[in-house]
């Protein structure tokens, strides 16, 4: 075996650009990938129209608002282009020069200062259906964050106004300021006038205001919170089963390690038992100088080597620009292990069953992909059976578990590694009896 792996490595060194390729493009691939994953879309480009007059600010409860506040919120996650009128924006738009076009009207400013008129704002697109789609949920979602902002700030103005009404204090009105009574006081000191008159009708009906406004100064506290409800009617508290939440830029850095791994293993291992065969060389082999078991061994061992070195240094070099926990370099050894002997024995099962190197190559190329791809389908995205279709074919090639062990000893993510590595030596053992089997009829 030790002969054999020799004349491997100075195959490998003589064939540099085969290497080359061999590195490269799969890590290349696997790069793109984790970027399309990971990246967020850049921010499309809209035309602005601001019809307001320039200082207009809302106010509210006394309290004035600059519009700037409310469209910068509008505003953030878009990348303005502003023009004077809503025809030269429809211009734009038709032209493919931005996206959509926002018009604010004139009169936004005084329908949202009276509190209870709705003010509007309108979208012009244009394009496929594919740009319509990216900058109108772009636009929903960033309108959607600046009506909460307004709306927090008109709640803490009512808030405010409540507290004053129910307590008293210092009401400024038009430059002067007095001392009001709170709703709360009225009560008792209505009682307290009430028990000072003799019986009668005037007491009666000082009696019948006091227990009015102790009524109003109780269902005026609770206004306070239907404020918060009505401003928020729904909050979320996230709840995670099991594991932990893993950041999008990790797992992408996990799923473009694991398709590199994937390829490297998968293609060198095919391709070098196919080699063997296509030269004719596995019979002279195995007359006595290596059993069957030792040769697949050895283009194993060679095919997880190789692409455990390259796996590794992907996982360090990407450490400098995406923030990993070096401390769990241990584990990210275990795991790139285990999971490059499963993806090797895929591959010696793929060469022992094809009797040349291009087409060894081409089923390694073909099967990978969509492996790939099957392992990364979320539930709930298909079909219940189509699920259950594709969590079995996954099952039953060593990427998916590859991923999770992967995953695991990067991001400390669920299941745990044991399983995932249980479930690879499985595979491994698999893929190896099979490929056995392969090399039955060798010539």
């Amino acid at each position: 075996m030790r002969w054999l792996l020799g004349k491997d490595l100075l195959i490998l060194r003589r064939s540099r650009l085969l290497v080359a390729l061999l590195i490269v493009y799969p890590v290349a691939i696997a790069l793109l990938i984790g970027f399309a994953i990971s990246a967020s879309p850049s921010k499309p480009r809209v035309a602005i129209v601001d019809q307001t007059p320039p200082g207009e600010t809302i106010t509210l409860g006394g309290t004035r608002i600059g519009l700037a506040e409310y469209t910068d919120e509008l505003f953030s996650q878009v990348h303005v282009v502003r023009v004077p009128t809503r025809a030269a924006a429809a211009s734009r738009v038709a032209s493919g020069d931005v996206l959509a076009a926002i018009v604010i009207p004139p009169d936004i400013v005084s329908k949202i200062s009276s509190g209870v008129n709705q003010a509007h704002v309108e979208v012009i697109y244009n394009g496929d259906a594919l740009k319509q789609s990216f900058v109108r949920s772009t636009i929903n979602s960033t309108l959607a964050q600046a009506n909460l902002a307004l709306s927090e700030q008109i709640k803490s103005v009512a808030v405010r106004d409540i507290d004053l009404l129910l307590a008293g204090g210092q009401l400024g009105v038009l430059g002067s300021s007095q001392n009001i009574i709170g709703l709360s006081h009225i009560s008792p000191a209505l009682s307290g006038v009430a028990r000072r008159q003799p019986p009668g009708r005037d007491r009666a009906t000082l009696v019948r205001v006091a227990g009015f406004a102790a009524f109003a100064a109780r269902n005026l506290g609770i206004a306070k919170n239907v404020l918060t409800t009505v401003s928020q009617p729904i909050a979320v508290n996230s709840t995670l089963l099991r594991g932990k939440r893993t950041p999008l830029d990790t797992y992408a850095v996990v799923v473009a390690v694991s398709i590199s791994l994937m390829f490297i293993c998968v293609l060198l291992a095919a391709g070098g038992i196919a080699l063997e065969r296509e030269e004719h060389a596995i019979s002279r082999l195995l007359r006595g100088l290596i059993s069957r078991e030792g040769l697949l061994a050895e283009k194993a061992l060679l095919a997880a080597g190789c692409a455990f070195v390259v796996a590794f240094a992907m996982l360090l070099g990407v450490s400098a620009f995406v923030t990993l926990d070096l401390s769990r370099v241990g584990m990210w050894v275990v795991a790139l292990g285990f999971a490059a002997l499963g993806f090797a024995a895929l591959g010696i099962a793929i060469g022992a069953l094809a009797r040349e190197v291009r087409a060894a190559s081409l089923l390694a190329f073909l099967l990978s992909l969509p492996l790939a791809f099957l392992a990364l389908v979320p539930s709930g995205s298909v079909a219940g059976g189509l699920y259950d279709v594709i969590g079995v074919v996954s099952f039953v090639f060593p990427y998916k578990a590859a991923l999770q062990a992967l995953d695991t000893a990067v991001n400390g993510a669920s299941p745990s590694i044991g399983i995932s590595i249980a479930h690879l030596v499985g595979l491994t053992l698999l893929f190896g009896v099979l490929a056995r089997l392969g090399l039955h009829r060798a010539d």
